[in-house]
Parts: C-alpha cells; sequence; structure tokens
C-alpha cells in the first residue's frame, strides 16, 4: 500500500468534498431567509476548501523530489491523475449528499440565529436531539429533481461553463506546477510558483464573473422572481459542473504542465 498517495487522495478528497458542499449553504439561506448569515457560512467553507489546497503542495512537492532523486518519475503522471481522480469521487459524492447537508446548515443557521454562539452550535450537534436532527436530516437525490435538469436554468450556460473551467483550473493547477517540476527539474521552483497565476486567474473568474451572478439569482429568489425549485435546479447544475471542471482537469495536466515548463524557461 502506498501510504504516502494515500493520504495526498485522502486530503484532496476532503478539499474538494468540503468545496462542493458549500453550495447547500446557500440553498439553507434561501429555505431559511438568512441570506446573510448563509453567504457567511458559505465564504467559510470556499475559505478552508481554497486554502486547504495549498497545503496538497508539500505533499505532492516530496513527492516529485522523491521521484528525481531515486529515479522514479516514470509512475509520477499515473499517481497525479489518481489524485485527480479523488477530486472527481469527492465532487460527486458532495453533489449527492447536497439535499442532505442544506438541511443541517439550515438546522445550524437555526441554532446560531438563537443563541449567537459557535462553541454553543457545535455543542448542540452532539446532544440527543441535535444527533436526532442530524438523522432525520439524511436524504438522497430525488428522481424528479433529476428530471426537472431539462427545465432552462435560471443561469446561463455560457456562466456553467465559465465554472467548469474555473474549478478545472483550481484543481490542476498545484499539480501541473509542480509536475512542470519534474520536466524541468532545473527551474522547478519557479515552475511551483506559477501554480499562483493559475489558481489567480481561477479565483478572478469565479469571484468577478460567476459568484456574483449567483449572489443576484439568490436576491431574485428572496424578491419572488425567481422560484426555490429554479433555485435548487441551477445549484445542481453547477455542482455538475464541479464535476466536469475535475474531470477537464485530467486533459488540462499534461499540456497545462509543458505550458509552465514553456513559461519557467522564459521568466
Amino acid at each position: 500500500m502506498d501510504w504516502p498517495l494515500f493520504n495526498i487522495c485522502l486530503l484532496t478528497l476532503v478539499i474538494h468534498l468540503i468545496g462542493a458542499l458549500a453550495y447547500a449553504a446557500r440553498i439553507a439561506g434561501v429555505r431559511t431567509h438568512k441570506i446573510a448569515l448563509s453567504f457567511a457560512l458559505f465564504n467559510v467553507l470556499v475559505l478552508v476548501s481554497r486554502t486547504s489546497n495549498s497545503f496538497l503542495g508539500p505533499f505532492l512537492a516530496k513527492r516529485i523530489e522523491n521521484g528525481i532523486v531515486n529515479g522514479t518519475g516514470e509512475r509520477l503522471l499515473l499517481d497525479l491523475r489518481i489524485v485527480l481522480l479523488s477530486a472527481t469521487i469527492a465532487t460527486v459524492l458532495g453533489a449527492l449528499m447536497v439535499p442532505t447537508v442544506q438541511r443541517w446548515f439550515a438546522a445550524a443557521i437555526g441554532e446560531f440565529h438563537k443563541h449567537r454562539s459557535v462553541a454553543k452550535l457545535l455543542f448542540s450537534a452532539f446532544t440527543p436531539r441535535g444527533r436526532q436532527v442530524v438523522l432525520k436530516s439524511v436524504s438522497l437525490p430525488k428522481g424528479a429533481n433529476a428530471k426537472s435538469l431539462r427545465k432552462p436554468t435560471v443561469l446561463s450556460w455560457r456562466v456553467i461553463a465559465m465554472n467548469v473551467v474555473a474549478q478545472a483550473l483550481l484543481t490542476v493547477g498545484v499539480i501541473a506546477s509542480l509536475y512542470a517540476g519534474y520536466l524541468y527539474p532545473e527551474f522547478r521552483v519557479t515552475a511551483s510558483q506559477l501554480s499562483a497565476v493559475v489558481n489567480g486567474f481561477a479565483t478572478i473568474l469565479l469571484f468577478v464573473l460567476i459568484d456574483p451572478q449567483l449572489s443576484v439569482m439568490t436576491d431574485d429568489v428572496v424578491d419572488g422572481r425567481v422560484s426555490e425549485a429554479d433555485y435548487r435546479r441551477t445549484i445542481v447544475w453547477l455542482s455538475m459542473s464541479r464535476v466536469g471542471g475535475t474531470l477537464l482537469a485530467q486533459a488540462l495536466l499534461l499540456p497545462s504542465a509543458w505550458l509552465i515548463v514553456w513559461v519557467a524557461a522564459r521568466v
């Protein structure tokens, strides 16, 4: 058993699962009409997910260094594809868990709004009543929701396509830059630093072009111009676009690594 690779895949799974479940906070905000509080929870989850992604760097870098020193680098591309596969698995699990987690968030929002204390919120989850709420909230996606995906989305397909690209870049950025260091070891430090450029572009794409669209749609739900059903269907499409982004990352891995090599040689 390759335990270092297993630990990297486990960390990747946790990071992408948290990111996928962040959408549940938005749905909970619409259901409870506590939009500001739900956005705070959403931002916390997104921050944890995107910050934790940087912790992958040292683990992956150590594996790259070992591949260079020990001459075992021929396995690195396969290892990195396995890491990306774990991201896809996590995103699929996250999409399936959204109905359950949005109920947890709705209960958490109500509890926090009542006591105004994170400590009391965490403590309440371990009480008999809290455990009962957690268990009763477990739910799988319904077949009727899958059929409703045929209806038009509130967000444009352009925004959903941009989300696929942004998620792909965020998924592959660190991994491709480190693999570029293996392909061009003389400039591997330069190559590793270029991941910030890739991730920075993806983050700008998310915060400037995608998140504002989702925020406007949330306001439309509150004002009654968009139904909650349409909102949930859009969230499902965004969750699916995250899955598509992790799959696109597989295709972008090698081209991105060689592009980073090219840039690193000319910086």
